[in-house]
């Protein structure tokens, strides 16, 4: 995000295997899974040994010259690489430094590992999730990283705003359980206040005008919630008397009687139907899509929203990334290169360091790079 932003970001990664995503298929192309191609266009890639003492003295002069530090390693690892925020910020005064881990840099669990999957378990999002009586689900998507990902560049963001006020650096801990635990913001005020922990509704949602519906030929969302668009909805369906329930209050009393009414009405019209039906009298519906029928959206479309590379070093066609979920007036999130191959800019990174040709040549030899 940072890179589509226009920042120049240099990946850094180890010598030989680089990071370990590239592995993370299927699927992949043409050999490196989609889930790095995805995630690390705009980016140069160059190796680095940290276990290297030579490899620990280019970094330094990389963070000299550098905004901002993102890393991911276990709490305590970069400092005990003399690589922690107290020990280059001596170099950088002016550095942001974001630490991104599992659990955070203290607390019990601090060093502890974690994937977006034992996040989804941890934090509680995966018992909300499913069908009542069910066993907890794990969403699709790897959602809590995505999530830390988008606090991180928020939380770097605000700190580069805050360095032009104060002109000083900053330190970012930034952990995924706290990303889930604000994706569930809501539920978790509600349960703390309570004392009762959500559990799963499936589809079938806590008002009838917010669930799905089976129609003729598949399920449609629908989303009329607030006391206009539940009135206009049920007037539309010929139901004054169901109209004429429409505030909060009313729809939490009566939501067997709406959901009743709705489950039947639902199935006298194909999902497609029920969403021109909808969109002519502005309350929010959609036909439940698979990803291929989102992409195909002419909406998605509209917003260009995603970017075609037609041309990949190594691969042999067109590759579609999602950019950014918003727009500038002017400027704004671009694509420019596509991801990188292991190293690829190692030398010419060096080079800007002031390292010549002969210099490069023996710290490849040493396998420091």
């Amino acid at each position: 995000m940072l890179g589509d932003m226009g920042a120049e970001v240099i990946k850094v990664e180890q010598p030989g295997s680089g990071d370990e995503s590239r592995g993370w298929g299927p699927p992949f192309v043409e050999g490196e899974s989609s889930y790095f191609m995805t995630i690390n266009r705009n980016k140069r890639s160059m190796t680095l040994n940290l276990k290297h003492e030579e490899g620990l003295e280019i970094l330094r002069n990389l963070v000299r010259r550098a905004d901002v530090l993102v890393e991911n390693f276990r709490a305590g690892a970069m400092g005990a690489l003399g690589l922690g925020y107290e020990d280059l910020r001596r170099i950088n005064p002016r550095l942001i430094y974001c630490s991104m881990t599992g659990f955070g840099q203290d607390g019990p669990k601090a060093e502890h590992n974690a994937y977006d999957c034992v996040i989804q378990a941890i934090s509680g999002l995966m018992s909300t999730t499913g069908w009542p009586g069910g066993p907890p689900v794990k969403t699709g998507a790897p959602v809590i990283d995505y999530a830390s990902g988008l606090s991180a560049a928020f939380a770097v963001s605000s700190a580069l705003f805050q360095r032009e006020r104060t002109g000083r650096g900053q330190y970012i801990d930034c952990a995924m359980l706290d990303a889930a635990m604000m994706l569930m913001s809501s539920h978790l005020t509600a349960c703390s206040w309570s004392g009762v922990a959500p559990k799963p509704r499936g589809n079938d949602l806590e008002y009838a005008g917010v669930s799905a519906y089976e129609t003729k030929d598949g399920v449609l969302m629908l989303g009329s919630f607030r006391a206009g668009q539940h009135k206009r909805l049920w007037e539309a369906l010929g139901r004054p008397d169901l109209a004429a329930l429409s505030t909060v209050a009313d729809q939490e009393e009566h939501r067997e009687l709406f959901a009743a009414a709705l489950r039947e009405i639902m199935l006298t019209r194909t999902a497609a139907e029920w969403e021109e039906f909808l969109a002519a009298i502005h309350v929010p519906g959609a036909r439940m899509r698979n990803v291929a029928e989102a992409l195909e959206l002419k909406q998605v479309a509209q917003r260009n929203l995603l970017h075609r590379f037609e041309h990949v070093p190594e691969v042999d066609r067109p590759l579609t990334v999602p950019v950014a979920g918003f727009r500038f007036a002017t400027g704004g999130p671009r694509v420019d290169t596509p991801p990188r191959a292991l190293g690829a800019d190692t030398d010419a990174v060096l080079g800007e360091l002031g390292l010549s040709p002969g210099e490069i040549a023996s710290l490849r030899q040493a396998h420091v790079v």
